[in-house]
């Protein structure tokens, strides 16, 4: 028999990069998509930059997993896709800002939705990335904040019945994960308030195994203090 399928969006950066290595560790094929290839990874889905609109990104993105899958069922789609954009609505670069996050983090989620309604199978787990900081007003980052706030939104919907997706869905939101680029950008900070990336790769699996464990629908704010991390 041959081993399950997991599909992670967003598979080449910081935390989606760990994703893949662990689920391959466990026995998963590992189906990446992002902007470049991850060679850890069993298929790797590279979106060209020409691909600018969600039509053309979704099409592109849906045909080429259908012929990976090839009528299989995958157990887990993560979507860990995104990065930051700071400014507020006097900012030069607002527009393009708050333009970027939305393909980064809307777009990116409305796609894996699409994925899941097509290829979850009903016990499986779709997981979507938003952000603690937007649960409330983001006067300094108003674009990822409002990009973010529509993802949690679209967790609550995709949970719900008629949504047209069976498996069970949840939003994990960090505060600050401990990454590389964020200890570069903040060298002073206090890395112990920091979430690290394999706590939270190893909670996504232990969902995933563990279905009891995890409530479908749920918005996961995570949060670390003195290196303790909680998902509440």
């Amino acid at each position: 028999m041959s081993s399950p399928f997991v599909i992670v969006y967003g598979g080449s950066g910081a935390l989606g990069s760990v994703a893949v290595r662990l689920f391959k560790q466990h026995m998963y094929q590992v189906i990446n998509i992002d902007l470049s290839s991850n060679a850890s990874a069993d298929h790797s889905i590279a979106v060209p930059s020409s691909l600018q609109t969600l039509s053309e990104q979704s099409a592109f993105i849906a045909d080429k997993v259908s012929v990976i899958l090839n009528n299989r069922k995958v157990d887990a789609i993560v979507s860990v896709a995104g990065g930051w954009q700071g400014g507020n609505a006097a900012s030069d670069d607002f527009i393009g800002s708050a333009d970027k996050s939305i393909k980064q983090s809307v777009n990116t989620s409305l796609i894996a939705a699409n994925l899941a309604a097509r290829h979850l199978c009903p016990s499986g787990l779709l997981v979507l990335a938003g952000a603690a900081p937007a649960l409330k007003g983001t006067p300094g980052m108003i674009g990822y904040g409002m990009a973010k706030a529509a993802v949690h939104h679209l967790v609550t919907s995709l949970a719900m019945p008629g949504s047209g997706v069976n498996g069970r869905v949840v939003g994990i939101l960090p505060v600050t994960l401990d990454t590389e680029e964020n200890r570069s950008a903040m060298p002073a900070a206090d890395f112990s308030s920091w979430t690290p990336l394999t706590t939270v790769v190893e909670k996504i699996y232990m969902w995933l195994t563990s279905p009891a464990e995890c409530e479908s629908g749920k918005l996961y704010t995570i949060t670390t203090e003195n290196s303790l991390t909680k998902f509440e």
